[in-house]
């Protein structure tokens, strides 16, 4: 099966959107790419360890879904030139540069994915 590859999807990520929140962190997507859907989300990676998929949400149009609610009938769209918010709940990310790495199953490809490291924005 074909895939595409991580450094294409890398392309995804906004670069310095990587933040802390009042309760978590997060970053942002957008695609620029072409419009496509993902059945799964996988857990998110920082810096090697897994993160609970519970804990893991994306906000698009103002909608936020859980990682853990994405099936075949509620999936994880990525429409062209919008912006994904993903939100991490939990400890906040220490200061410095990090290794976020994402993956989701999508139809026609199966399990693909990409990571990317940034530092934290302060402010």
């Amino acid at each position: 099966m074909p895939g595409v590859p991580a450094f294409i999807l890398r392309r995804l990520y906004v670069k310095g959107s990587l933040a802390n929140t009042g309760d978590g962190w997060r970053f942002t997507l957008r695609n620029s790419l072409g419009s496509g859907y993902a059945r799964e989300l996988l857990p998110l990676r920082v810096d090697g360890a897994e993160v609970e998929l519970g804990s893991s949400r994306f906000e698009l149009d103002g909608k936020t879904t859980g990682f853990d609610e994405v099936d075949g009938s509620n999936t994880f769209g990525l429409p062209m030139n919008k912006s994904i918010v993903i939100s991490v709940s939990g400890e906040p990310l220490a200061p410095g540069a990090h290794r976020i790495g994402m993956s989701f199953v999508v139809p026609g490809f199966g399990k693909i994915g990409f990571d990317f490291t940034d530092e934290v924005s302060v402010g």
